[in-house]
């Protein structure tokens, strides 16, 4: 392609040469923003002679339309492999080179995350005290989720929860109790003694205290004759064990829908001993999980009947406790993957 204008030529054979190494936005910068090449080139049209401004407004035309061509190809090549960008994946070293000669690179042998290893030491706990343990759900379904947990369509309580809604209609589980039905049926009938590890999710906003990603551990225990006193001691025994320290333990009134009574449990701080700390809030006690006796509709769900038998609920935060114990203050460096932090586990 030949143009007469000189300056339209000099673009030309330019932007012949730039498509090779410019990218799409490159070219786009160069030849057709406000102080482009080609928008340049069309500006200059009142300064031609009358006579060749036809000719000149053609092979302007011409020249963008080139462009146009230029930038739509690489558009639809963009993701394309080019072996003039592929990888060099060989050693970037001769392989007889000394080894104190060699560039270092991380060759630390991997850990667990502090999160794993807390979630083992808990679940080794309650299988000593007779527990089974069954992971929980990732993804589920409204019925477990809410229904069979005495959470019926149009509940207020549901609003408690800021749950993930898939567009066919699935939900990230918001707490680990999602798996309560499935456990009752598959290690029932009575006794029944289960904990649910598992991940869960809710759309609120992260700060120091909060994530909308996090672990839970859910307990169930139904029997014959169980009270809420052997729900105290029950976790009272785990959180002793865990905190290797003696505490006092009391619970306070709450709500959740699965159970009746609803509870709060709440322990002395296991670092002031209630003198008086940071992490208790300087109160001396701390508010560490939800839990209290299965409500009746629940058991009935899991074909269970509660004329005959009752049972205890607990749910923690998995890293709230980690938090606790190892004096971490920010739940956002648990999933930072910032490898400084993670080396101290």
């Amino acid at each position: 392609m030949e143009f007469k204008q000189k300056n339209l030529q000099k673009i030309y054979k330019e932007l012949l040469q730039d498509q090779k190494k410019l990218s799409l936005q490159g070219l786009k910068k160069k030849y057709i923003s406000k102080q482009g090449f080609i928008s340049e080139a069309f500006n200059k049209i009142s300064s031609i002679k009358i006579a060749e401004r036809a000719e000149y407004g053609k092979e302007a035309n011409e020249l963008k339309n080139l462009y146009e061509e230029i930038s739509q190809s690489l558009s639809q090549n963009k993701n394309i492999y080019s072996t003039r960008e592929k990888i060099d994946v060989t050693a970037p070293f001769d392989f007889n080179t000394k080894e104190e000669q060699r560039p270092h690179f991380l060759n630390e042998i991997g850990t667990q995350h502090p999160l794993t290893k807390e979630v083992e030491i808990f679940t080794e706990i309650f299988k000593s005290m007779g527990f089974n343990v069954l992971e929980s759900r990732q993804i589920d379904d409204d019925y477990h989720m809410f229904e069979s947990l005495n959470f019926p369509v149009g509940h207020p309580a549901r609003e408690m929860y800021d749950t993930f809604w898939t567009e066919d209609g699935f939900v990230l589980p918001a707490h680990t109790s999602t798996m309560q039905n499935r456990a009752m049926r598959m290690y029932g009938p009575p006794p029944i003694a289960v904990v649910l590890p598992g991940r869960c999710f809710r759309n609120e906003a992260t700060d120091a205290s909060h994530e909308f990603t996090f672990h839970q551990i859910e307990g169930i225990y139904i029997d014959k004759n169980v009270s809420l006193a052997n729900m105290v001691a029950t976790i009272k025994e785990f959180l002793e064990k865990y905190l290797e320290t003696s505490l006092e333990v009391r619970i306070q009134p709450s709500y959740f829908p699965f159970t009746e009574p609803d509870c709060e449990f709440v322990i002395s701080c296991p670092f002031c001993h209630k003198a008086g700390c940071s992490t208790c809030g300087h109160s001396g006690w701390i508010e560490l999980m939800g839990c209290g006796m299965i409500h009746p509709n629940v058991l009935k769900q899991a074909d269970i009947d509660p004329d005959t038998y009752s049972g205890f609920a607990w749910g923690f935060g998995v890293d709230r406790l980690t938090m606790i114990k190892r004096g971490i203050n920010d739940i956002r460096l648990l999933r930072d993957s910032n490898l400084n932090f993670l080396k101290q586990f």
